[in-house]
């Protein structure tokens, strides 16, 4: 794996409170990586390290295989939960300024701002004050300035919070889009339908510490376990006989599906799903026997609560 960010064995404690203990996750280079974990689990505490907000008190972090250092962080694109614009300035004033500080010329922060304003359908607020935006408008301008040094590593503190779903899909468009442009993306959120559509890869926190971590598509299949949807027409008697030995019925029959009866099993052994399918089809009337994957939010209320 191509790693462009590794944590290694982060603590930080304040006074009383221990944030993040003993924590270590690798970020693949061109992913989009979720970090989850509800609140006060130690996300933004990571996040504020990575972004050199604040030290460590011990362990390290590396990005391309080098301790973080200051100048490191005008490779990196932040956006945090907790907005930051000027009010009184005017839109294209206070962008130019964010730019400014990321190492671009006036000249260049223009065109390429001005050029995202048009993207994002914000050109016409560049010459208004930041007062008048509305809550979503002003989060298009943030991040705008997260993203218009084209860093190589972006950090979304809720980016989709305060939007509608049309500028939410809008915006999602755009961070897949930096990704296949090469951009690595940490996505810190609560909301797992979003994990699900955009993340590659996630790392779950929980009371300080990593208690997860994988792909988006292995934790989903692992936290599945081999239990399956079963649609058939048989006695309850002949489909009881027909799973025999190799898988056990988890759910009551649900009724019927197009005269079909509806019911889950699971089947302990992956070599054993051959053997059930023949046999189903041998002794019933099979209609189909799908894998049930839970979906993420599922997996993280399991893993919060000890029960996955």
């Amino acid at each position: 794996m191509d790693t462009i960010l590794k944590i290694e064995n982060v603590s930080k404690s304040y006074t009383g409170h221990k944030a993040l203990d003993d924590v270590s996750l690798e970020i693949p280079r061109g992913a989009v990586y979720g970090l989850l974990g509800p609140n006060g689990a130690g996300k933004t505490t990571l996040i504020r390290i990575i972004t050199r907000i604040t030290m460590a008190d011990a362990g390290r972090v590396l990005l391309d295989g080098k301790p973080l250092t200051a100048e490191d962080v005008f490779h990196i694109g932040y956006m945090p939960e907790e907005r930051g614009l000027y009010k009184k300035m005017r839109v294209g004033e206070q962008a130019i300024f964010f730019a400014r500080l990321k190492g671009l010329d006036s000249r260049e922060a223009e065109r390429r701002l001005r050029a995202w304003f048009k993207r994002l359908n914000i050109a016409e607020w560049w010459d208004r004050k930041v007062e008048d935006l509305s809550k979503g408008m002003a989060q298009k301008v943030q991040f705008i300035a997260t993203v218009v040094h084209e860093p190589k590593l972006l950090i979304f503190d809720e980016p989709f919070s305060g939007f509608d779903p049309i500028n939410a899909n809008l915006l999602k468009e755009e961070i897949l889009g930096l990704r296949d442009r090469g951009a690595t993306v940490i996505f810190s959120t609560h909301n797992m339908a979003s994990v699900e559509e955009i993340c590659d890869h996630i790392t779950l926190i929980n009371k300080s510490r990593n208690i997860l971590s994988g792909s988006v598509e292995e934790i989903r299949r692992t936290a599945g376990g081999n239990n399956f949807e079963v649609l058939y027409r048989a006695s309850e008697e002949e489909f009881l006989a027909a799973l025999g030995n190799l898988a056990t019925r988890t759910t009551e029959s649900r009724g019927t599906v197009g005269g079909y009866t509806q019911t889950r099993i699971h089947i302990p052994n992956d070599e054993d799903v051959r053997g059930v399918i023949a046999a189903l089809n041998d002794r019933c009337n099979l209609r189909s026997l799908n894998e049930v994957i839970p979906s993420m939010n599922d997996i993280f209320i399991r893993t919060v609560n000890g029960t996955l």
